[in-house]
């Protein structure tokens, strides 16, 4: 009979190494615990005994057949185990733990958040997107006694994603950016994505938590009833009023706060798209909470320079480039494509690549994109993949996949030209810059 290693143990083993857990042999992290993790492809459990041989100190297995090792050991789910671990590690931290989820702009504004606080605080944010059920454990286990401030992104593609994540990163401040039309098809529709969303505002109002809020979104504020609200935004009765002054590509506002009606700040970004002006008001906002004063704020947020595919400006020999594929849905593309129209007296040229996770209301989708472009009067547009290319857009040009478009734009040789790049994670149209 196996004895299975209980969490407070875990927690032991946890302490005695660098305080680091990995999850892949290919990049393994010396004296750390190795989580041997199921795929849809593989059994981690296989590689236990070579991750301790590697450098790691320990491994955790959920099959017997690999407890072949004195420092290898059992639990029942290794993934419930990490979990558990995380959720552990939280109960010990006595920091603010701020959540942020929201159809769009959750990671961007997770930056600008951690830029902002991190001009008076160490903290400790999500890297990259490791924002779901592996990667929230991860970041929580990243956290140690000289951070004082942590920022957890949190992605979910279908409902209740967001209340497990909660339960286990147990945040006290709680941040949507919106709720628009994104994963579709996992949330059973814009009601179930609200619902979704939502996990987390029940969550913060069941800890008597506060939250940080767009004061100008009804939707939000609908869902938002009976929590504590720091708002921001626009009009005149939110904590802190903003106002956007961008007149180039990238943003430039003003802000000032309801206490310090006479005290305006101008900030000018380097972060292009009029949609990331409300961002980076939320990332004013939580500041101004947290005691940064204006000066740090204003340069924390006119330093910040997006990168990973994300609102990034780019010149090239050739043309300009807005490359914002990292993501796609219905909302986002929405705004990109209002955001372009502003880019007057230029050769307009739009690469726009499918939206996934839509599931039923795919195609519906794709067709009102098309009708947007058109709407918008954008008469040089490209559309890729497999979704774009079953509507009937005569007056575009279409390609089943971003390698026929590759070897298209390699032949046209643009010029001259203002380009938006984007589409969803998989259909990899930041490979096209390259072309431009």
């Amino acid at each position: 009979m196996h004895n299975f290693i209980s969490i407070p143990k875990l927690y032991s083993l946890f302490l005695k190494t660098n305080q680091s857990v990995c999850t892949d042999t290919r990049n393994l992290i010396p004296n750390s615990i190795f989580f041997a993790l199921k795929g849809a492809n593989f059994d981690a459990n296989e590689f236990a005994e070579n991750a301790i041989n590697l450098g790691c100190t320990y491994s955790i297995v959920d099959n017997t057949n690999y407890l072949n090792h004195p420092n290898i050991f059992l639990v029942k789910n290794v993934l419930k185990a990490l979990q558990e671990l995380a959720n552990y590690h939280r109960k010990q931290l006595k920091i603010p733990i701020l959540a942020i989820t929201g159809s769009n702009g959750k990671t961007t504004s997770k930056e600008l958040i951690n830029c902002v606080l991190s001009k008076k605080y160490k903290t400790h944010a999500t890297l990259g997107n490791l924002n779901n059920h592996i990667g929230v454990p991860l970041t929580l286990l990243g956290i140690n006694n000289s951070h004082q401030f942590a920022i957890i992104e949190m992605g979910a593609n279908h409902q209740g994603e967001i209340e497990l994540l909660c339960k286990i990163a147990e945040p006290d401040i709680g941040l949507i950016t919106n709720v628009g039309k994104a994963h579709l098809e996992g949330f059973g529709g814009i009601e179930g994505v609200k619902k979704g969303k939502s996990e987390l505002y029940k969550y913060i109002k069941s800890k008597n938590g506060k939250i940080f809020i767009n004061g100008d979104d009804d939707v939000l504020l609908s869902l938002a009833t009976g929590i504590e609200k720091i708002c921001y935004g626009l009009k005149n009765t939110n904590s802190i009023i903003g106002v956007n002054d961008s007149k180039s590509e990238m943003v430039s506002f003003r802000f000032m706060s309801q206490i310090e009606k006479n005290q305006t700040t101008i900030i000018n970004t380097q972060i292009i798209g009029t949609y990331n002006f409300i961002n980076c008001l939320a990332a004013v906002c939580i500041g101004k909470q947290f005691m940064i004063d204006d000066e740090s704020i204003k340069q924390a947020l006119e330093n910040y320079i997006p990168n990973n595919n994300r609102s990034q400006l780019i010149k090239t020999e050739n043309n300009t480039i807005i490359l914002d594929a990292y993501n796609a849905n219905p909302n986002s593309i929405k705004v990109a494509l209002e955001n372009f129209t502003q880019y007057k007296n230029q050769k307009h040229l739009i690469l726009l690549g499918d939206m996934f996770e839509l599931g039923i209301y795919s195609k519906n989708e794709h067709q009102k994109v098309l009708n947007l472009l058109i709407e918008l009067n954008f008469s040089e547009a490209i559309l890729v993949g497999e979704e774009f290319y079953k509507l009937n857009a005569d007056q575009f040009i279409k390609f089943k996949t971003t390698n026929e478009c590759r070897d298209y734009l390699k032949n046209q040789k643009k010029s001259n030209y203002i380009v938006l790049i984007k589409g969803s994670r998989s259909m990899r149209m930041e490979t096209l810059q390259e072309t431009l």
